[in-house]
């Protein structure tokens, strides 16, 4: 496995790999990484003859007072993973590489992030479009791989390739989830232990509206409802949901009242100084 930190010889590697024949596949992270990191490798192995993980913690998809200083990191236990799971080269470039002095050119999709995500956090998908593109130029590959737990940055993403008519096939991998029903997430251990007890309250009440679902409840705004009172009956800790919200799951419009195109139901929710976000497909 190789590492390389130089977008010079990142993207010299990428074209050599191409000349050859060779296909490639890039999971995009900002590393500490777990297990749902580790199923985008896996399924990218499948698709490739070449897989490139970047690891890189993008400093401009982070507001004023986020977590861009705390976000957890351990690069040597990165590349461990990396190599445990068979990836071919993982690319590790610094900021001042990424972004150099005079930078000045961002991606923007306008629409469809403007609300969920986009609504609390204005500048965060701008951060990840500029530099997911950036890594698209640099790396060359034919897929990328995406978490669904992101589900409105993977639309994100899915716009801006069919926009932008990259040639790159994106792959969206089903959330990976602890055995209590926690999405997998990097900020999970930011959770002290009575959080991190309850979080899995979230996933409960998501798939009892998906039950209820099921069961002939199609009225997107009940739905909400129940997932709510759910929660804040279940969670002792300071819980404070953001958003609760039913998307077409293709078009990501967003459902008020009969739910009657296949829908996906979103969730974030800010357990103690915490943000999580997690989804289900109806």
């Amino acid at each position: 496995m190789q590492q390389i930190s130089s977008n010079l010889k990142m993207q010299d590697s990428a074209r050599e790999s191409r000349r050859r024949g060779q296909s490639i596949a890039l999971v995009p992270t900002m590393g500490f990484l777990h297990e749902g990191h580790l199923e985008l490798m896996r399924k990218a192995r499948e698709k490739a003859d070449l897989v490139v993980v970047s690891i890189f913690v993008n400093p401009i998809q982070f507001g004023p007072n986020e977590d861009l200083d705390r976000y957890p990191r351990d690069l040597e236990g990165d590349l461990a993973k990396c190599r445990s799971v068979g990836v071919d080269i993982v690319f590790t470039p610094t900021p001042e590489e990424v972004y150099p002095e005079g930078f000045q050119t961002v991606v923007t999709v306008t629409e469809i992030t403007k609300f969920l995500c986009g609504a609390s956090r204005p500048n965060h998908f701008q951060g990840v479009t500029t530099v997911v593109s950036k890594l698209f130029n640099l790396t060359l590959p034919d897929y990328a791989l995406f978490g669904e737990k992101d589900f409105q940055q993977l639309a994100v993403i899915r716009r801006m390739v069919a926009d932008l008519h990259f040639p790159i096939e994106i792959i969206g991998v089903p959330i990976v989830r602890e055995t209590d029903g926690l999405a997998m997430s990097s900020r999970n251990a930011y959770l002290p232990p009575k959080e991190r007890a309850e979080a899995p309250e979230i996933y409960k009440a998501l798939k009892n509206a998906g039950t209820l679902f099921r069961k002939g409840l199609d009225d997107a705004t009940e739905l909400c409802r129940t997932v709510s009172e759910q929660i804040n009956n279940s969670i002792e800790s300071d819980c404070e949901i953001e958003y609760i919200e039913i998307h077409d799951t293709n078009n990501l419009t967003q459902i008020k009242n009969k739910i009657s195109t296949p829908a996906t139901i979103l969730i974030a929710v800010h357990l103690g100084k915490t943000r999580l976000i997690d989804n289900l497909q109806l």
